[in-house]
């Protein structure tokens, strides 16, 4: 299909990008476009302009903040694989970030896009909420840092304004020895997840200290399962004990019931991947 008519504007700096969304309520966004883009031919989307960020540079790359990494919100996915702060500080973002789509995606699609997206679905909201990230807004009053845990709001919703840009993401650095692991069950390689799960585990000699986990597409929003953390809090680091904490992943969930998979066998795929991932991430 053709998409609707729309005035097509891409300014050079945040500023001005902000001033037109504040200008017209019905703007978008297009950052890589890989979700907009199928929404607007299929005329799921009418705004009346859309404000490309592709010149404005000062939203791209990836630097050291202290006790933070900043993801600039256009970077792009195979930028952020490949950085090596990534790499060194937020394992698990360059991992779940390589499993997003395909390359062809990952070399047009954005970090920050997707997140702004906010399909519970992709792979990088859980990612943000297991990782306690900050996304930064900017909009005609300035700029404000929202938690991921009160970002992301509902399918597709985010406490992003009209008039607000996402202008960057702050991942903060895990203090002491953690490993990471991604994993995620989908039909074909470029599809979306149908249950994902973000862990990172925190040895202390043969037990688990610490973990995080956040589970993908198992709710209308990404979803900490905090059950687990407390679950795994202490315990052996070995495969009976993680076995039964992974019992409680579904907890508190509310899976989707749709043509990829009903409510209950997503819930069954949340326990069995995320003993899976806490097991590798803990090296059991």
């Amino acid at each position: 299909m053709i998409p609707a008519e729309f005035d097509y504007l891409a300014p050079d700096t945040v500023a001005d990008a902000v001033a037109a969304l504040a200008a017209d309520e019905d703007a978008k966004v297009l950052a890589g476009g890989q979700s907009l883009i199928p929404v607007l031919r299929l005329r799921l989307s009418y705004p009346t302009q859309l404000v490309d960020l592709r010149k404005v540079q000062e939203l791209r790359g990836v630097r050291d903040d202290g006790d933070a990494l900043v993801i600039g919100a256009m970077t792009r996915h195979s930028d952020v694989v490949a950085d090596p702060l990534v790499q060194q500080h937020a394992a698990l973002v360059a991992a779940a970030t390589a499993t997003v789509a395909d390359p062809a995606v990952r070399h047009r699609g954005t970090f920050g896009g997707a997140l702004a997206h906010a399909d519970p679905a992709g792979d990088l909201a859980a990612v943000a909420l297991a990782l306690d990230a900050e996304l930064v807004a900017e909009g005609p009053g300035g700029r404000r840092s929202i938690a991921a845990a009160d970002f992301f709001q509902d399918y597709l919703q985010t406490a992003l304004s009209p008039d607000e840009l996402l202008v960057e993401v702050r991942i903060p650095k895990l203090e002491g020895t953690w490993s990471v692991h991604y994993e995620k069950f989908n039909r074909v390689a470029q599809a979306w997840a149908i249950v994902g799960v973000a862990t990172a585990v925190r040895r202390e000699g043969g037990s688990i200290a610490e973990a995080r986990v956040g589970l993908t597409n198992m709710g209308s929003t990404p979803v900490r399962a905090t059950a687990v953390e407390a679950a795994l809090r202490g315990v052996p680091a070995e495969a009976g004990a993680i076995a039964e904490a992974a019992q409680h992943a579904a907890e508190g969930t509310t899976p989707p019931d749709d043509l990829g998979g009903k409510a209950d066998y997503r819930q069954h795929l949340a326990r069995v991947l995320t003993r899976r991932a806490v097991a590798t991430a803990a090296g059991v």
